[in-house]
């Protein structure tokens, strides 16, 4: 048996607790300023802050060194699995044509006064399984196609479908920071997605749709002519205000070849396909509602219904539903899957460093120490753990580190809290980490450089709808805490 942290747990029970906020803050502090203005990667940042939060907290290094390496393993071994998969069915998503799919029948039959509420539903839809970054370019055929042929500004279109994305991320699992505070605050996975999505629905309305009329005003820009076809230089609203969705669901240079349309699955397969994981995650937490234990019932639903298995079976799914419906061949399938692994190494990474900067800050006591400051000052836990990823995110431009950070310091206030505050706590750090991205975020400049705006324009389009959706995710989770 490793007493090392044990040891280390002693260690710093036994130390002055003065030690230990400027810990935690040089910690933080360190990370902030590698990543932001010496821009050193998050893995390297999150590593080396976990190190300095270890000494100066008055850990033994060696007791430091083993407390990060017990996050980091822990971390990746609940939660990489699970981005992995997550992985795989999306870039199956986008090889097999569903996520077109999905695109031109939700968007193809709407109407010109609906298209940005339908715009910001294929967003979410396209989000919900996806890496924002993936969804976003995924979508950006599509929302200059839209804004082009419907005659509506960019912005209109645009704002909505950002949103959808932007929510789903942050607030909906399998996303890595909702997955990463899932696991660091041992919330139910289950009763997360059911209140995630009901604070993402009202969320998603008012940050979208609402917010993208007036958006729009303040920036009217034209959408630009990338990906446009020779129908679309010439931008003129199909009869009734209906978008006309392409045939093939595709875009085209002018000189670019013609191909022979691929065949791709249909709407409803693709729909209940993207669904599955959602269903089966649900399915075990309304059991656990619902169903006593021991029932067979239960016992069924709980194993489909647990986050690997569940993803597992979908990915699977996929395979066929996605990947032969749309006449991928068994290669095709296989270089899909095969390919969806790379880009997220580095995801993983951060997410495994940020476990062993969370285990860090256990074990020195610091998340002690705020718990019991927090039962004395009488503040809401909720608004504290929003305050806190808000601070973060902030500073590095980062939603995912700034996930991962709060949950670290925020970890030993799940033991007085029922599962649905636990969860609910994961939603408030995923809104936090959501608020006004600006130039140190990643997201910032590829939808400034994708929609052709100007720095000032993207804080007022972008940074406001990532700011309204922070604020209002935190005002829905404070309203459902009243009724938990």
């Amino acid at each position: 048996m490793n007493l090392l942290p044990l040891a280390a747990a002693q260690s710093a029970s036994s130390a002055s607790s003065a030690w230990l906020v400027p810990a935690a803050l040089a910690g933080i502090a360190l990370i902030v300023i590698l990543i932001s203005y010496f821009k050193v990667h998050p893995f390297l940042s999150l590593t080396m802050g976990a190190l300095l939060v270890g000494i100066i907290g008055r850990l033994p290094i060696a007791a430091t060194i083993t407390s990060f390496g017990k996050g980091f393993g822990d971390t990746a071994a609940g939660v990489g699995a699970l981005i992995a998969l997550g992985a795989m069915f999306g870039k199956l998503l986008a090889d097999s044509g569903g996520a077109d799919q999905i695109v031109d029948t939700i968007v193809g039959r709407s109407s010109q006064r609906f298209l940005p509420w339908a715009m910001g539903l294929v967003g979410a839809l396209i989000g919900l399984p996806m890496f924002f970054e993936i969804g976003l370019v995924l979508l950006m055929p599509v929302i200059f196609l839209v804004a082009r042929r419907s005659g509506l500004p960019l912005i209109r279109v645009g704002i909505p479908a950002l949103a959808g994305l932007s929510v789903m991320h942050g607030l909906v699992p399998p996303h890595p920071g909702p997955l990463v505070a899932v696991d660091a605050l041992k919330a139910d996975l289950g009763v997360t997605l059911a209140l995630g999505v009901l604070v993402a629905i009202p969320t998603l309305a008012i940050a979208g749709p609402l917010f993208g009329r007036y958006a729009s005003k303040w920036v009217p820009v034209p959408a630009p002519l990338m990906f446009a076809t020779a129908e679309d230089k010439q931008p003129v609203p199909h009869g009734g205000g209906t978008y006309a969705a392409p045939a093939t669901g595709g875009t085209a240079d002018d000189n670019a070849p013609t191909e022979t349309p691929r065949p791709r699955p249909t709407f409803g397969l693709t729909l209940a396909t993207v669904l599955l994981p959602v269903a089966l995650m649900m399915g075990k937490a309304l059991a656990d509602i619902f169903l006593t234990k021991g029932d067979g019932t239960r016992t069924v639903l709980d194993t489909l219904g647990t986050p690997l298995v569940a993803l597992l079976i979908s990915v699977v799914v996929a395979m066929f539903t996605l990947g032969r419906g749309s006449g991928m061949n068994r290669r095709r399938i296989a270089e899909s899957v095969e390919k969806s692994l790379p880009p997220i190494a580095g995801i993983l990474l951060i997410v495994a460093a940020g476990g062993g900067f969370k285990q860090t800050l256990i074990d020195t006591g610091i998340g002690k120490l705020v718990a019991d400051w927090v039962a004395d000052s009488g503040l809401s836990v909720l608004l504290l753990a929003w305050l806190v990823a808000v601070l973060i995110r902030l500073a590095t431009g980062s939603a995912t580190v700034a996930t991962v950070t709060a949950s670290g310091i925020l970890a030993p206030l799940v033991t007085t809290l029922s599962t649905g505050e636990t969860s609910l706590l994961v939603l408030a750090i995923g809104a936090g980490s959501l608020f006004f991205s600006h130039v140190n975020d990643a997201g910032f400049w590829l939808v400034k450089e994708y929609f052709g705006l100007s720095v000032g324009q993207t804080i007022k389009t972008w940074s406001v709808m990532e700011t309204i959706i922070s604020v209002s995710g935190l005002v829905f989770v404070l309203l459902i805490s009243l009724l938990i």
